[in-house]
C-alpha cells in the first residue's frame, strides 16, 4: 500500500515543499508503532526547519516537516505494548508529522482523551504546551502578576493570552493592528509594534516594568524586552522571528542566545533564560506527559478554546507555509492529513 507525505526537498522559500508518494507503508521497529496520522499543524517551527535554521534538528533533506500530530494506532511493532490498534494517540515529533503515516517509539505517545476536536488537540501539543510550560514551569507566574507578550496574535501568543487570563494577569500583547481586536478578546492590552514603542506603552502602564516578558521575536527586541521588566522579573526568550524575517543567518541565532546568557548572570536583579519545548522535554518527559494532560482537561471544560486559523488539506503545505512567512495568520494553521 502506497501512502503519501511532503517533503522538504532542499532549504529555501515554500516552494521548495514537495508531495512524493512512497511506494510501501512504514514498518514499525521494536517498540514502535505505526500510526495513521490525522491531522498536523503548519508552525512558524516548521518554516525555522524549511529553512535550514533549527538548529535542534540535525537531519537534512529530504525531511518532512511537521512538529506534533494526533492520529490513530495503525500497528505495533515487537515489543509495542503499551497501545492498541485503532487508539486515538497524540506527539511533539518534532519533524516528519507531514506524512500520511508514520512511525514512532511508544514511549512518545499520549492517548487522546475521547470527545475532544482533533484540530484542538494538536493545537495544545506544540502552541499551548510551550504557553503553559512556559508560564508555569519557566517563569513561574503567580496570580495577578503582569506580562507583555510578543506576536500576541499568533499560535503561541493567543495560548499565552487565554492560559494568562485563567491566572487573572495583567497582560499586554503586541501585534499589528489587524489583531488587536482578538488581543483585546483575549482579555490584553494591544501594542501596536508598527508605530508605538512597546517599552515606552509599558512604563505608562507600569511604571515600574513587569513581571514576565514572552518573547518570540529576538534580534533587537531581547534588549528592548529586559528593559521592561521590574527588579526580579524575568524574560523568557522562545524565538528568533526577526533574524528569520530579515534574512538572517545562524550566527545571529547563537548571538542572541549568547546575550540570554549572559544577561542572566549579571547583577541587575532580572532574569533572562530560554526556552526549548524539545530540550526540556529530553531532561523532563515526565512533565510533557503532565501538562499535556493538564491541558487535555482544561480542553475538556471548556476553560481554553484554541484559536484555529485555517484548516488545509496537507497538499496545500506550501500555502501554509506562505501565510506563515506573511505573519498574516491570527492562530493555528491546522493540515488535515487523513480523515478518521
Amino acid at each position: 500500500m502506497s501512502y503519501k507525505k511532503v517533503i522538504i526537498t532542499k532549504y529555501g522559500p515554500p516552494d521548495v515543499l514537495k508531495v512524493i508518494e512512497e511506494e510501501f507503508l512504514p514498518e514499525p521497529e521494536k517498540g514502535e508503532v505505526r500510526i495513521k496520522v490525522l491531522v498536523t499543524s503548519a508552525s512558524f517551527t516548521d518554516t525555522l526547519l524549511r529553512k535550514g535554521m533549527y538548529p535542534e534538528v540535525r537531519k537534512k533533506p529530504p525531511l518532512s516537516p511537521g512538529y506534533d500530530m494526533v492520529g490513530i494506532v495503525d500497528k505495533c511493532g515487537e515489543d509495542a505494548s503499551m497501545f492498541n490498534a485503532g487508539q486515538k494517540v497524540a506527539a511533539l515529533t518534532v519533524y516528519g508529522a507531514y506524512s500520511e503515516y508514520i512511525c514512532l517509539h511508544q514511549d512518545t505517545l499520549i492517548s487522546v482523551p475521547k470527545g475532544l476536536d482533533d484540530a484542538e488537540v494538536v493545537s495544545l501539543i506544540l502552541s499551548y504546551m510551550t504557553a503553559y510550560q512556559m508560564l508555569h514551569r519557566t517563569a513561574k507566574i503567580q496570580k495577578g502578576q503582569s506580562i507583555l507578550v510578543h506576536g500576541a496574535g499568533g499560535a503561541v501568543g493567543t495560548a499565552l493570552l487565554q492560559l494568562g487570563k485563567l491566572l487573572d494577569l495583567k497582560m499586554y500583547g503586541t501585534a499589528r493592528k489587524s489583531k488587536h481586536n482578538l488581543i483585546k478578546s483575549l482579555g490584553a492590552i494591544p501594542i501596536d509594534y508598527q508605530s508605538e514603542d512597546f517599552v515606552e506603552r509599558i512604563k505608562t502602564y507600569n511604571g515600574s516594568g513587569i513581571d514576565a516578558v514572552f518573547d518570540c521575536i529576538g534580534g533587537d527586541y531581547f534588549k528592548r524586552s529586559f528593559a521592561s521588566l521590574k527588579p526580579g522579573g524575568i524574560l523568557v526568550a522562545y524565538g528568533f522571528q526577526q533574524a528569520v524575517m530579515t534574512n538572517g543567518n545562524m550566527l545571529d541565532i547563537v548571538l542572541g542566545f549568547i546575550k540570554i546568557k549572559l544577561w542572566n548572570i549579571l547583577p541587575n536583579k532580572k532574569a533572562a533564560t530560554f526556552y526549548a519545548i524539545s530540550s526540556l522535554r529530553k531532561k523532563q518527559p515526565d512533565w510533557f506527559k503532565e501538562d499535556l494532560t493538564a491541558l487535555f482537561g482544561l480542553l475538556q471544560q471548556g476553560k481554553i478554546k484554541p484559536v484555529i486559523a485555517k484548516k488545509m488539506p496537507l497538499s496545500n503545505a506550501v500555502e501554509a507555509h506562505k501565510l506563515l512567512d506573511q505573519s498574516s495568520v491570527e492562530g493555528k494553521i491546522i493540515l488535515i492529513v487523513n480523515k478518521e
